[in-house]
């Protein structure tokens, strides 16, 4: 009984160093559970069971038993993370929806917030969080950089003048002298039919752009910017306009912990893992095949596909990773019954391979003319009926939304078919000039505002309620944009965007991605 009460004030008190108070219930559990653990080991264990409990999303300091049991369970689970955990594909409707809590300074689950669960047929109050989460995602991000953090007190004062400072619209709308030289982070957005406007949660003032220099990007309506300039007469008369700080994914990590933002099995983010991290490096082999626009109702792309299986078949490729659209043209009424068609020939190419067949795994991702719901995202599966006798003579087959990620061991993929970069530039206020490449531009603007649609909902309608599905946040290890435009790989703050072209117009271009090492290579099929 002593050594009981001695347990239990030993608990108790490591909890309490840590700011943590113990239900009477969840000290008893634990107490319970510890009592079969040895003296030696006895610290290291209670330090994992509150690493656990401090990994997940808590209300208040007040630990309830059931925290206590999960975290004894993520604990005690077995070191081999087990074969789920090393390939999954999560489609858009699964992903976890996360929302920053600005007093607590930390991203809460849905069900700790007072959000309703997402609904296709979004409310209004949708519409508005929609654009409020992209802000505070951004904005956030932007206030943690060194250039935006507040000076330290009793720091030199060249190191205090160092530092900007960003205000509110607010702030502006607030003064009826002249305010210079102010920095504002907000959404440019049309108000009045020829007039730009910055608009944050706290108001909206009309810009004055025509004097302004803008960075490298492509900016659109809808893109959340720094605007720098002074503010005279109801007008921010813009000197200069920038996007907010890109943030690499470690740095994003260190705030916030292994919060798993990106879905999946794992209750923790994979990145943790060092087993699942040494599989991935032991694996030299593993590589995924991008296509994109796979007309299987063209006979010249299904003979390039007998070439490229032909080419694996002593080495299986991981994953192929097909993306719409899969046929050339819309075929009106005939469309459904084409399209079974062409997936029954394409069952037949695969089978022909059987390395194939029985090691790769094939992810199917639709295009904006396959047949569905429209145009808006994210969009569902291509229909259970037309896939129906593919997925039965393919059992490694995988029909998701689009967008869609993969989670491959510790490795974070997001896949996105849509012709994006057009509609950026279509859609630009202010067109870039040529010093930096249009891909360079188009993947800085993606990354910095942390969604993979910076645009009005006009151009690229989005289901309300499901925005945050479009996230890039934290940044993942590779986006693919399936893009009809050239082909393309860049790297920035750590984070791979490619796109693998459209197959039958970039003369059967495609991309192949090696996770051991994060290369992308540039493949193509010759002409015979």
């Amino acid at each position: 009984m002593a050594a009981c009460k001695k347990l239990k004030s030993k608990v108790d008190s490591a909890f309490k160093m840590h700011g943590l108070l113990l239900r009477a219930e969840a000290s008893r559990y634990l107490t319970e559970v510890l009592g079969s653990v040895n003296e030696v080991e006895l610290e290291d264990v209670i330090t994992s069971i509150i690493d656990a409990v401090e990994k997940q999303p808590l209300s208040s300091n007040m630990i309830e038993q059931s925290n206590v049991e999960t975290a004894v369970q993520e604990c005690s689970r077995s070191c081999d993370e087990t074969i789920e955990h090393i390939f999954n594909i999560i489609g858009a409707y699964d992903i976890p929806r996360f929302v920053y809590n600005s007093e607590r300074k930390k991203f809460l689950p849905l069900n700790l917030t007072d959000l309703l669960e997402p609904s296709l047929l979004g409310r209004a109050r949708d519409k508005a969080e929609l654009f409020r989460e992209r802000y505070t995602i951004v904005q956030q991000r932007t206030h943690r950089h060194e250039l935006f953090t507040a000076p330290v007190v009793g720091a030199h004062p060249s190191e205090s003048r160092s530092k900007f400072q960003l205000k509110t619209v607010e702030t502006l709308l607030g003064n009826t002298a002249k305010v210079g030289d102010v920095i504002v982070l907000g959404m440019i957005t049309k108000l009045k039919e020829g007039k730009y406007f910055l608009e944050d949660p706290t108001g909206a003032v009309q810009l004055d752009i025509s004097k302004a220099q803008f960075h490298s990007g492509l900016y659109t309506e809808s893109c959340f910017v720094l605007a720098e300039g002074w503010y005279e007469d109801k007008i921010f008369h813009i000197n200069a306009l920038g996007f907010p700080p890109i943030e690499p994914a470690v740095t994003t990590r260190a705030y916030y912990g292994n919060l798993n933002f990106f879905g999946g099995p794992s209750s923790t983010s994979v990145k943790a893992s060092a087993k699942l991290k040494q599989l991935e490096e032991e694996n030299e082999d593993a590589m995924f095949v991008f296509l994109s626009d796979l007309w299987l109702d063209q006979v010249d792309v299904i003979e390039k596909l007998h070439t490229m299986f032909s080419g694996y078949s002593s080495s299986p490729p991981t994953c192929f990773i097909f993306c719409g659209n899969f046929s050339s043209a819309p075929h009106g009424k005939n469309q459904i019954k084409s399209l079974k068609d062409s997936f029954k020939n394409l069952a037949d190419v695969i089978c022909e391979y059987p390395s194939i067949h029985k090691s790769s795994r094939f992810v199917f991702v639709p295009g904006p003319e396959d047949p569905g719901p429209g145009f808006i995202l994210p969009r569902p599966p291509i229909a259970d009926h037309i896939t129906e006798e593919f997925r039965q003579r393919v059992p490694f087959s995988i029909f998701t939304t689009n967008p869609c990620r993969i989670q491959y061991c510790t490795q974070e993929i997001v896949v996105f078919r849509e012709d994006l970069v057009n509609k950026m530039c279509r859609n630009c206020v202010h067109f870039p000039s040529s010093s930096l490449d249009i891909p360079t531009q188009f993947v800085k603007t993606i990354l910095s505002q942390g969604h993979l649609t910076p645009l009005p909902l006009f151009v690229s309608p989005v289901y309300w309620a499901y925005d945050y599905t479009l996230r890039l946040y934290p940044l993942p290890d590779l986006v693919v944009i399936a893009d009809k435009y050239d082909p393309f790989s860049i790297t920035n703050a750590e984070c791979l965007t490619m796109n693998p072209g459209s197959f039958p117009r970039s003369g059967f271009s495609f991309k192949v991605y090696y996770p051991s090492s994060k290369t992308a290579e540039d493949s193509k099929l010759q002409n015979v």
